[in-house]
């Protein structure tokens, strides 16, 4: 312990924020509102407790929910020391659990180097079982199912209770009990566990080997969790069973809970408090980032939800610019204005375009703005789009890795055995995994002993048998190699840059991303997490499998950031616009019909607000293009909540609709919408969007256009050729550039397809 304590430590806190990093032993839960500097009072807390009070890093449990943010937050704590907090326990619950669980595998009947699945792992695994076990993929998609045993697993509910709450008429839930009973053993025939499991086996491991939990609750003497409002029950679990000594610190916002679809239970917040009912509960209401106009619009916003634990966020930064409110014709008119007025804002020298985010409620949004700013040339990049990890060529030498690293794989080998071509077919691929079900043996294993099936032809058996021994050999050499000596050694060895160059231009393209993770690898190699467990090679799979697809971009740093109001959690920008407010689009029209959706929809368009540090645009559309209709709209409910005194209301010089707050007054008086009955001020007929294109059935479905370019997991790229039926019910027709696929009919809402320029 250090006498002297850091300078850094010293600086002022506000009256809040010091009682929370002064508090020392006992629960507490630490209300932050948006901006109210709870990083900075999590960072000074845990170098608080290590310099001052004599903790040693290694006792302390600090949760995130990004990796990115505990990387910050690690280096924050070094710098308030003026030295490394080495030993320090800090990530996402997901990093965290690995992390225990590559010390305490075995004792779940795991090695301790296994693999972790991703989502198209787990995909692949459900649709093999699917087939297996005689379920249909067609009648219930493999992604349906997932999301079912997913939904399950965060809620703690085993296969038995699933199948038993399962109704009588209910075959999809029926088919997803069967399938996640038999997911258990395959994954641990496969040495492999999902997302989920590294959330459950910690859980498991503790209930069945009590002396397990009680050397956890001892080695973590204080337990910290960032984003509380956001964790689900197996988390919420988690934190309960190592903070039982009761030095657990909570730090989170249930205004900001918007995460329910995935399974987080805003309820956490309120439960904390009931079972450590000796909690100190901290109120930060102090805002450091928005002029109190934002605030002034958020809190108007927010206030109508119930079962808040109350805070009212305050700032120093007294009035500021007007929220401005935009009424426009129709989503391209919307998109248009938007940029125009950022380009005007930008040339006038108010904020750079950096400085600037528009932010929508769903994906499909985007196409409109960014045809906008593109047609008139203003630099913009779009966040979430997908990530580096998720790309094919990264995913096929992944694949070898994981392969050398677990032979016991074999989703790994069903992905890596096609890269190169070895003129494996489907045909030949069953015969051998029909083999290994009944040699009760991983896929690669079997291939080693193809000589032993008949039923494969004697050049397909060399091929299998040679792809065993090189992954066998090379296994044999690289233990303890740096992750880019091995990458390089498999990409040599498989002469990948020759089959990807045979792409084309393409896959020019994808070699270059090849050589990133080459130099990525390298990277890594320089700075290894200290505490780690296992070789290098698997701490670097380990991390790069829970890398977040949010952190990918797409276009020009300096450009005004595009993305959605989930992706935007945690961050803010000078210039805020939120586009799309309007009644079945934001909030979305399912959300009145869940628990809570409507609430949690009022949560996100709270932190959508609160992003905002100095400006603030909201925008809504008296008709949207939905599919090939121009479909009426009517202004967002979340508006009527906003506090006249605080708006700017312009309306586009295209637009004819009366005023949004009358014809609100009008529709909720009529039941008709003014859009629907048009008005004395304008046409009362609008035309509908060109012919040809499919309706679409949601906000949330993605829409095409012949000739458009996209990709697809498994066939790769390839250009729509046309387009039949509506909604769900939507297909394509895509010639792909690989002659042997050719061209395929495609169900939309199942295909998984991405805009060539989304992943490029």
């Amino acid at each position: 312990m250090i006498d002297t304590p850091a300078p850094e430590l010293e600086r002022a806190l506000n009256p809040a924020q010091q009682e929370a990093v002064d508090h020392v032993h006992g629960p507490m839960l630490v209300l932050a509102g948006a901006g109210s500097g709870k990083t900075r009072v999590l960072t000074t807390r845990i170098a608080r407790l290590i310099d001052r009070h004599g903790v040693p890093p290694d006792r302390i449990f600090a949760v995130t929910f990004t990796n990115k943010a505990a990387g910050e937050m690690k280096h924050r704590i070094g710098r308030l020391l003026a030295r490394d907090p080495s030993g320090l326990w800090i990530g996402t619950f997901h990093s965290l659990s690995a992390r225990l669980l590559r010390r305490e595998a075995p004792r779940l009947g795991f090695g301790s180097q296994f693999t972790i699945y991703d989502e198209d792992d787990r995909l692949g695994l459900i649709r093999r079982l699917m087939d297996q076990r005689g379920h249909s993929t067609k009648l219930f998609p493999p992604r349906a199912v997932q999301a079912v045993i997913s939904s399950a697993k965060n809620r703690m509910t085993p296969p038995s209770e699933l199948a038993a709450a399962a109704g009588p008429f209910d075959r999809l839930v029926q088919v997803s009990a069967d399938v996640y009973a038999a997911m258990g053993p395959a994954l641990k025939a496969a040495n492999a566990m999902d997302f989920d499991d590294l959330l459950l086996h910690p859980l498991t491991l503790f209930a069945e080997h009590p002396d397990r939990l009680q050397y956890y609750q001892n080695k973590f003497s204080f337990v910290l969790v960032d984003e509380f409002q956001d964790t689900n029950r197996a988390q919420y679990q988690l934190i309960r069973l190592l903070g039982a000594h009761g030095n657990v610190c909570v730090v989170g916002d249930d205004d900001q809970s918007i995460y329910g679809w995935r399974g987080a239970d805003v309820r956490n917040m309120q439960d904390f408090l009931k079972d450590f009912p000796s909690a100190r509960l901290v109120r930060l209401e102090e805002n450091y980032r928005s002029t109190q106009v934002v605030l002034d619009a958020a809190n108007g916003v927010i206030a109508e939800n119930t079962g808040r634990l109350g805070k009212t966020l305050t700032t120093r930064r007294g009035g500021g610019e007007a929220v401005t409110l935009l009424a426009a014709a129709d989503e391209r008119d919307e998109a248009e204005w938007v940029v125009r007025e950022l380009e005007r804002r930008s040339a006038a020298g108010d904020w750079r375009y950096e400085d600037m985010a528009v932010l929508y409620r769903t994906n499909a949004q985007s196409r409109a703005l960014e045809e906008a700013f593109r047609r008139a040339g203003i630099p913009y990049r779009l966040i979430g789009s997908i990530s580096f990890y998720e790309r094919r060529e990264v995913k096929d030498l992944l694949a070898y890795l994981r392969l050398l690293t677990n032979p016991a794989d074999d989703e790994a080998f069903l992905r890596a055995v096609g890269v190169p071509r070895r003129g494996l077919g489907e045909t030949s691929l069953a015969i051998l995994e029909r083999t290994a079900v009944q040699w009760h043996k991983p896929l690669l294993a079997t291939a080693a002993g193809a000589e032993a099936i008949a039923e494969l032809r004697p050049n397909v058996r060399e091929a299998f048998r040679a792809l065993a021994a090189f992954i066998e050999g090379l296994a044999g050499r690289i233990r303890d190699k740096p992750p880019a000596e091995v990458l390089e050694e498999v990409i040599r060895a498989i002469d990948y840059e020759a089959v990807l160059h045979a792409e084309g231009p393409e896959g020019a393209d994808r070699w270059e991303n090849v050589r990133e993770l080459v130099a990525s690898a390298a990277n890594w190699s320089e700075v290894v997490a200290e505490g780690a467990e296992g070789t290098p090679l698997e701490r670097f799979l380990a991390e790069a499998a829970l890398l977040s697809s949010a952190d990918s971009v797409v276009g020009r740093e300096d450009g005004v950031t595009l993305m959605t109001l989930h992706t935007a959690k945690g961050l803010e920008w000078p210039v805020v616009v939120l586009t799309g407010l309007e009644q079945g689009l934001f909030p979305l029209a399912r959300a009145e019909e869940q628990p809570d959706g409507l609430e949690e929809e009022r949560r996100l368009c709270y932190v959508g607000l609160t992003r905002a540090k100095d400006k603030l645009y909201l925008t809504w559309a008296r008709a949207r293009r939905r599919g090939g209709e121009l479909r009426p709209g009517m202004a967002s409910r979340f508006l009527r909540a906003l506090p006249a005194a605080i708006l700017d209301e312009r309306r586009t010089t295209s637009l004819w609709a009366p005023d949004w707050r009358s014809a609100g007054r009008a529709q909720r008086r009529s039941g008709e919408s003014a859009f629907a009955r048009g008005d004395r001020a304008g046409p009362r007929r609008v035309e509908s969007a060109p012919a040809g294109q499919p309706e679409e059935a949601s906000q949330d479905a993605p829409r095409y256009v012949k000739g458009e370019r996209v990709r697809h997991r498994r066939f790769g790229s390839g250009t729509i050729q046309g387009l039949t039926g509506t909604g769900r019910d939507l297909k394509v027709s895509v010639a792909f550039d690989d002659a042997e696929v050719g061209v395929k009919q495609l169900l939309v809402a199942y295909a998984g397809l991405e805009r060539e320029w989304e992943s490029a």
